[in-house]
């Protein structure tokens, strides 16, 4: 196990420990020799399963007692075969951005030393890269309002370090920090310029350092403040920019946006993994530059679940959770009508079971039963019921109103893949 550590400013990080990499190519670099092993499924399971603490005591207490108990569930987390997908898109996603940007690699370091000196001469172009090759890529998660994509990427990245202090490399002296990941969100405006501003704050905040107040002012332009931005990535080693809520840039043009990824990829070899709603699909597809990027391996589509083996085993997992005095069994019944109130969205088959908890406890309801499930997804959830009517007709004319859940048809995007 990494040796725990505090830098001179009070940020905690760990020391690097270089381990022999079963891929070849992440040997003789030390921003991909650090990094933990690369897991086995089993593994990713282990370390993504979240199982909230239950007592026998705790269903003898009182129900006003119960209700804040019930509150653990929501920190449930049943990894499924798309959880451990997403882990090793973030995994491989990290690791390939370093392959390009190995420190001790000569050609690399003179790329790096040009780009800061343009940068100095307050010259911000990009083009001058012909000595650099990238081998950074683009994630993409997309998927439905309520699937857990946020809280699925952020229980990866836990696991990953974001601070590495090295010190030697080889019997090198090394001093470098890195940080594999960094995790943004777009800004609801859709501001290139305040997501650039946005990481900037977000690595001081990490680091404890003045780079905002170095390098950012008023005037300064998103163009002017992008190539500055890469080369403190570069300095710090960063192998990967999450930007959540992509769907609030659709409010900005689209090749402006474009051009910011690309620049970030291309120019400074950082990879990128971008999270949105189903709003956000159609800006992708129209640009050849990401589309190429994301397509084969890293792209994940995140539909509403259907009704079949892993709904069952989501809910096989989520119903061992009863603080009501007596346990009720998991009939099919009871699976089919938590799917037909949630439509297989996740957040709402949580929502509901802890509710209709809640509503069995407030009325000494002694078994949790249909009954008090129905009549809780009717009460409780009737602002949804527009929605996840227009989800149950398929019926492209209801769900264009809904931008966050038009579910995505996957069998087409393969078969234009083909085709293409």
């Amino acid at each position: 196990m990494s040796k725990k550590i505090i830098l001179p400013s009070g940020v905690r990080a760990i020391e690097a420990e270089y381990k022999e990499q079963y891929v070849e190519e992440y040997n003789s670099n030390p921003f991909t020799q650090c990094l933990p092993q690369i897991k086995s499924e089993q593994e990713i399971i282990k370390l993504l399963t979240y199982n909230p603490k239950i007592n026998k005591e705790e269903l003898l207490l009182d129900g006003s007692i119960k209700s804040h108990l019930l509150e653990r569930i929501y920190r449930f987390f049943q990894p499924l075969p798309i959880h451990i997908k997403i882990w090793n898109m973030i995994d491989t996603l990290i690791r390939q951005s370093y392959v390009a940007r190995n420190p001790f690699d000569p050609n690399y370091k003179r790329y790096a030393n040009e780009t800061g000196e343009r940068i100095i001469n307050k010259n911000f172009s990009l083009d001058c890269n012909e000595n650099f090759r990238t081998t950074a890529s683009c994630g993409l998660l997309i998927g439905f309002s309520g699937m857990g994509k946020t809280t699925t990427v952020d229980n990866v990245l836990k696991n990953i370090p974001q601070i590495i202090c090295h010190n030697t490399y080889n019997n090198v002296q090394f001093n470098q920090i890195q940080v594999p990941w960094l995790k943004l969100e777009a800004p609801y405006n859709g501001s290139l310029k305040s997501l650039t501003l946005q990481a900037f704050l977000k690595i001081d905040d990490l680091l404890q350092t003045d780079n905002f107040k170095r390098h950012v002012s008023r005037n300064l332009s998103t163009d002017a403040m992008l190539p500055i931005l890469g080369k403190l990535c570069n300095s710090i080693g960063v192998g990967l920019i999450v930007i959540d809520e992509l769907q609030h840039l659709n409010n900005r043009g689209v090749n402006q946006t474009m051009n910011f990824f690309v620049s970030i990829m291309n120019t400074f070899g950082v990879s990128l993994l971008l999270i949105g709603t189903p709003a956000s699909y159609d800006m992708l597809k129209t640009e050849m530059r990401i589309a190429r990027r994301v397509t084969g391996n890293s792209e994940v589509i995140w539909n509403n679940m259907d009704l079949d083996k892993e709904f069952r085993l989501l809910m096989k997992g989520l119903w061992r959770y009863q603080w009501l005095n007596s346990k009720a069994e998991l009939t099919e019944e009871i699976i089919n009508a938590f799917y037909k109130r949630s439509c297989g969205i996740t957040d709402l088959v949580v929502k509901i079971f802890v509710n209709s908890q809640k509503m069995a406890i407030g009325k000494g309801i002694e078994v949790l039963n249909i009954e008090v499930i129905e009549k809780v997804a009717k009460e409780e959830f009737q602002l949804l019921t527009p929605m996840l009517e227009a989800i149950r007709s398929n019926n492209p004319s209801k769900l264009i109103r809904y931008e966050d859940i038009s579910r995505i048809n996957t069998s087409l995007i393969n078969t234009q893949e083909i085709n293409s």
